[in-house]
Parts: structure tokens; C-alpha cells; sequence
């Protein structure tokens, strides 16, 4: 079965088509391109004697090792072993160059491995919590990404006629490049402003206001922002149909909080959608507009370009189907930087579902949320005797979903700057207008203990301008909602089961 291009019987076909599919085109990828073409999983099959003509079950696919954001952060020299780099005798013997030579002639042919294999774009890994990352794209990565693009604009049931505006910052990060591409390959109107970097919440509101988009695609805390910022200034927002995120975790209160920012702009009936994408799978996945109150679709996924896996995050082992667990990626026709079973550290509590979406009747596999970190559970020394693990993925959803609270920041401190201290817990907040401080100490304290049974050492009220700067809103790739300024590496992360505190 081919891969369907720019067609909605991608969204249409069988799981059981598709996972035979799937398992076909990872051998003959594996074969063709992966194995001949990066030294690192040249290596990698090798050592642990691997042939992926052998793969003939999903069973012999879960023998093979994981590659993890340890294995990227190596030197330079060392990251190129997952870049596939054709060398010119093995690329001769492939039947599709000789393809190639005798309806194109030579010179056609390494044109065609030219735009192949020749790296044209790069992005990277944000580093927030290491040094960014490299990943190459070639002219076949930029049409996957088209392509890709296509379906997250079909997904998302916009329209041709409609305006766009991108808001996320001018940078070599996927979120801006594949709404750039989204709307390249939609045909449709799209303008990038950068974010607020590059005009500032004031000058993005200008611009919407000029333009009058119908969709607005950004970050979801700097989206609240501008919204915000135009309602209480009495702005008038009448064409908005969509609002797409992307870049963080999106909460059901922050849902419900832009749907009524748009109402009261003049938009009632706009659709809150999020996205879920990450630099190494080089695409990004989309939710489809869903009635408000009911939470998102779950993330469409591309089971032609992409093979998405769930395994239990502590012990590997793949899971059924429904269940939690985190989320393994596995390109199925990238070029450029290539990561095969990659571990996302990110994990989808509601499990990955073949069944017909509800909401758009597409039979695509989706990811069920809420998506959480792995490395969102840390370990506070609370006391002098042990450790304990805290699930700040909680935290987030809690103080997202909390009406009365404008914006906030996590900040992990030390007792006293002393590095042998206890841990701290310091929240950075400010109110919405109208909701005391009283009122939000006496809710946050109260909450954090039913959800984590630990209250914040310290609240600390901030003015919105001030604590946006410390957020990095409109400034940041991933703005900083929880930071750890404990005077020492930060604590060892544990794999744990996120599903419960």
C-alpha cells in the first residue's frame, strides 16, 4: 500500500493495513537507507546482531534498542553518525537509482540523490535541559514536512480563504517552521509576526488587529497573552474561527480561559486546538476541532511517515493499546538526522487508540492525553532523611486549570542558598483582575495538598509585566514555567509511572 499524499484515505484506511504496512516499510527502510547510510546504526544492528531483514513481528521490533537524548548530546563529529550520508557505491547498486539513470539520464539521476540526501535546513533541539541539538533537513525531509503540514491544516478544518497568523519566534525550531510549511503547502495566507521577540505583545496585536486573521497559531501561554491584552483594552476580534497551540502542555482550564478571552473579543464559537510535535520527529501531530467542554481529540498521528510506539517508562516493555505509557518515535521515510525507537521522555496517559475519532470520523491511530515529562518528576529533599518524588506535570495542570490566576512560575530553590539544605518550592504568581491574594493563597495551598500532599514554602505576587519577563513570554522557545535554581545539578531524574502522584 502506498503512502497517500495530500488525501484524506490516509485518515480512512484499517489499523490492521496499516500495522502490516508499517512493519513492511520499516524493513525496507531499514534496508535501503538507514542501515547502508548511518554509521551510528550501522554500529547499533551490528553489536547486537540485527539484520532488518529478520524483523518479521512487532515482537522482534521491541528487541531492538532504544535511542535516547543521551546518545545525541555526544560531540559533533559523533552526532554525524545519524545523518544519512549516501556513499556513492552503495547508492549504484539501489534499484531505484538505476531507476533514476534510465529515465533520467546521469546527471538526473544525482540530482535526484542531490535533493535526497543534500542538507538544506537545520533545526535543534531547544536545550533547556542540555546543549541544543542538530537536525538536518534534506528537500525529501521539507516535502514530508508539506505534506505534514497539509494534513494539520485538513485536521484542523481550516479554510483556504481563511488568514493565518504564526506567533511562534522567527528561530530553527519545528513549531515555526511547520506552520510556515503549513501553510505553504495548504495554499493559503499566512503571516509570521516572530512572536513577541520580534514585535512584542503590543505590536502583534497591531498586526491582528491590520490583518484580521481567522486562526491564530502560536504558544499557548503568549496567545493567552495577546488575548488578554486586547480584550482589557476593549479590542473588537470578530473573525477569529481557530486558535492552534503549540510548543507546551495545554490544560482543559486554559482552553476554557481563551475560548472565553475570544468570546469576549467577539468570536464565541472559536475552537481551541493543540498540537503535539518534537524536534526529532521532524513533524508535528494535530488535534481536530471538538465542541467546548469536552477537552481535545487526541493527536492525529501520520502512520505512513512516522512510527509511534507506548512503553511502560520504566521498563521499556511496549504496552497495549489504551494504555498509558511514554511515547517512542521511529521515522518511516526521513532523511537528514535520523533517530530510530527514539524515547521522547514524554509520556500519553491516555494511551494510543486505533478507534474512529468521535469528533471527525478519521480511523488514524491518536494520542490520548494529557501529555506529561518524565523529567517533570523530580526529587525534593523536603526533609534531612529522604528523598521524595514530585510530580510537577500535576502542578501544572493544577495551576493552568485554576481560575483567578493570570500566569505563573515554579521556581525549585535551596533553604538559604545552601546546597546541603532542605529543597523549596516558590510560586511566582499573579492574579487575574478582581481575585485577592488572600483568596489565591488560601486555593493554592489548599490544592497543592490534594494533589501532592506539599504545600508551596513560598508565594511570591508579581505584577504580570514582571512575571511575564521571568517566564520568557513571547521571548522564549519553551517558556521557563518551572525552574530549578537549587545550587547544584539538577536532581537525578527517575523514570516513574505518571498516572498517579
Amino acid at each position: 500500500m502506498k503512502a497517500f499524499h495530500h488525501s484524506t484515505k490516509w485518515a480512512s484506511t484499517p489499523p490492521e493495513v496499516w500495522r502490516e504496512w508499517q512493519l513492511r516499510q520499516l524493513r525496507h527502510y531499514l534496508t535501503h537507507r538507514v542501515i547502508p547510510f548511518s554509521t551510528h546504526y550501522q554500529r547499533v544492528f551490528a553489536e547486537h546482531g540485527i539484520n532488518p531483514r529478520d524483523l518479521r513481528s512487532w515482537d522482534d521490533w521491541a528487541a531492538v534498542p532504544f535511542t535516547s537524548k543521551t546518545d545525541l548530546t555526544v560531540p559533533r563529529e559523533e552526532q554525524r553518525g545519524f545523518v544519512l550520508i549516501p556513499n556513492e557505491a552503495a547508492l549504484r547498486r539501489e534499484p531505484a537509482m538505476w531507476w533514476q539513470v534510465l529515465t533520467h539520464g546521469h546527471a538526473g539521476a544525482r540530482d535526484a540523490a542531490d535533493d535526497e540526501f543534500r542538507p538544506v535546513l537545520l533545526t535543534s533541539t531547544t536545550g533547556r535541559s542540555s546543549d541544543p541539538v542538530p537536525f538536518l533537513y534534506t528537500k525529501h525531509d521539507l516535502a514530508n514536512l508539506d505534506k505534514a503540514g497539509h494534513r494539520l491544516m485538513e485536521c484542523g478544518a481550516t479554510q483556504r480563504d481563511f488568514r493565518h497568523m504564526n506567533l511562534f519566534p522567527f528561530a530553527p525550531h519545528l513549531a515555526f517552521w511547520q506552520a510556515h510549511h503549513a501553510g505553504m503547502a495548504f495554499g493559503t495566507f499566512m503571516l509570521s509576526t516572530g512572536g513577541g521577540k520580534t514585535l512584542g505583545t503590543d505590536g502583534n496585536i497591531a498586526l491582528i488587529e491590520k490583518i484580521a486573521p481567522e486562526v491564530l497559531i502560536g504558544m499557548p501561554t503568549f496567545i493567552y497573552h495577546v488575548l488578554r491584552e486586547a480584550a482589557e483594552s476593549g479590542r473588537r476580534w470578530t473573525n477569529l474561527k481557530r486558535l492552534v497551540l503549540g510548543g507546551e502542555k495545554v490544560a482543559d482550564g486554559l482552553r476554557a480561559r481563551l475560548r472565553e478571552l475570544a468570546t469576549r473579543l467577539g468570536s464565541p464559537d472559536v475552537a481551541v486546538m493543540a498540537t503535539y510535535g518534537f524536534t526529532e520527529a521532524k513533524m508535528a501531530f494535530c488535534e481536530c476541532p471538538t465542541p467546548p467542554g469536552t477537552g481535545g481529540s487526541g493527536y492525529h498521528l501520520s502512520p505512513d511517515l512516522g512510527l509511534i510506539e507506548l512503553v511502560d517508562p520504566v521498563t521499556g516493555r511496549p504496552v497495549a493499546d489504551g494504555q498509558g505509557g511514554e511515547i517512542v518515535f521511529t521515522p518511516l521515510d526521513a532523511r537528514g538526522t535520523v533517530v530510530m525507537r527514539y524515547r521522547t521522555g514524554d509520556v500519553a496517559e491516555g494511551g494510543l487508540t486505533w478507534s474512529p475519532c468521535p469528533y471527525c470520523g478519521r480511523t488514524c491511530p491518536r494520542l490520548l492525553g494529557p501529555i506529561s515529562r518524565v523529567s517533570e518528576v523530580r526529587e525534593m529533599h523536603l526533609d534531612k532523611l529522604k528523598g521524595t518524588l514530585v510530580n510537577f506535570n500535576l502542578l501544572e495542570h493544577l495551576l493552568d486549570d485554576q481560575r483567578g490566576i493570570a500566569a505563573w512560575q515554579i521556581e525549585l530553590r535551596k533553604r538559604n542558598d545552601d546546597p546541603l539544605d532542605v529543597d523549596e518550592i516558590h510560586l511566582h504568581v499573579t492574579p487575574e483582575p478582581g481575585v485577592s491574594e488572600e483568596d489565591i493563597t488560601a486555593m493554592v495551598r489548599r490544592r497543592f495538598l490534594e494533589v501532592t500532599e506539599l504545600r508551596p514554602n513560598v508565594i511570591d505576587f508579581q505584577e504580570i509585566a514582571e512575571l511575564r519577563r521571568m517566564i520568557g513570554i513571547g521571548q522564549q522557545l519553551k517558556e521557563q514555567k518551572i525552574i530549578d535554581n537549587r545550587p547544584k545539578a539538577s536532581a537525578p531524574v527517575r523514570k516513574a509511572n505518571l498516572a498517579t502522584p
